[in-house]
């Protein structure tokens, strides 16, 4: 396979389909590992048959690959395909013949309600770094944003009159959140004298930093690994024992919105998902959690 053909098809994905940079770079990976494959054999993307796509794919497996790395990587070489089909560069689709992979599904784990007061409750003191960390854990919370989003939001994304924030999701599409009272006064006491003020560098090192509305120890834009590291040690000082991240904060959102009665296009909405069926994952979790809450409260259904 000629680079030039996996270019040309990248280059149409993020032109024509709007891809994110990250999803062209994680294509481009794929297809390499692709091509250097069919090389070994001989072969390429333009004379590749069916039993060579699922050769590859049974290769991946074989050599530890997870389940959802291989579908994301047969994703790809089956994208290049069908292009080189619409493109007229061949008359057949080798990888439409293949079975697709199959991920194993897995629901997210969300909080319940009182391990996120907990969790809230943990961060202590009034310092700019606890006044930075309880608007994040609040922030994240209240809006189901993406860490990616929080940490990328700037200070022209709030308004903080109205309790809105615009968000760049996937694929640079924006939306606009609100978020309720508890966020607005944490966000509020970081913005404040005392908050953001304090990790102010004397010299910005750049005017993205300067932006920024999270700010790290340096004075930089926080970064995803820090916010990672925020949540996970008040899970930690909450005593919660689950495998807690900025992630796991969207899910709760999601899923308390729905158990609390909303609809699920406003959440799907909140979210940013392209689709509902990406939101609908979370209305199995409210169903888990109904029989989990049940059996763990009905009189008739506790276990002596």
């Amino acid at each position: 396979m000629a680079l030039d053909v996996a270019e040309r098809f990248l280059a149409w994905l993020q032109i024509e389909q709007g891809r994110a940079g990250k999803t062209i770079e994680a294509y481009r990976r794929d297809l390499r590992d692709y091509e250097a494959w069919l090389g070994a054999r001989g072969k390429s993307a333009h004379n590749a048959g069916s039993a060579d796509v699922e050769a590859f794919v049974q290769y991946l497996r074989k050599h530890g690959k997870a389940p959802r790395s291989v579908a994301r990587q047969f994703a790809a070489v089956r994208m290049l395909h069908k292009y080189l089909v619409v493109e007229g560069e061949r008359p057949d689709d080798p990888a439409g013949l293949v079975d697709g992979v199959k991920v194993p599904s897995g629901l997210p784990h969300p909080l319940h309600e009182d391990d996120v007061e907990r969790l809230i409750a943990s961060i202590t003191g009034d310092d700019s770094f606890a006044r930075r960390d309880r608007a994040l854990v609040e922030f994240l919370y209240a809006t189901g944003a993406r860490i990616s989003e929080a940490c990328g939001m700037s200070m022209g994304d709030l308004d903080m009159e109205d309790s809105l924030v615009r968000l760049l999701g996937k694929g640079s599409k924006e939306r606009i959140v609100p978020f309720g009272r508890s966020a607005h006064r944490a966000m509020q006491d970081y913005l404040d004298e005392g908050g953001r003020g304090m990790l102010v560098p004397k010299r910005w090192k750049t005017r993205d930093h300067a932006d920024a509305v999270f700010l790290g120890v340096r004075g930089t834009r926080l970064t995803r690994q820090a916010a990672f590291h925020i949540v996970r040690k008040y899970a930690g000082l909450a005593g919660i024992k689950e495998d807690v991240s900025p992630h796991t904060l969207r899910h709760s959102c999601a899923t308390h919105m729905l158990v609390h009665g909303a609809d699920l296009r406003i959440v799907q909405e909140l979210l940013g998902h392209a689709s509902v069926s990406t939101t609908q994952v979370y209305t199995k979790v409210d169903d888990e959690l109904l029989v989990s809450v049940y059996r763990e409260s009905h009189p008739r259904a506790v276990r002596r």
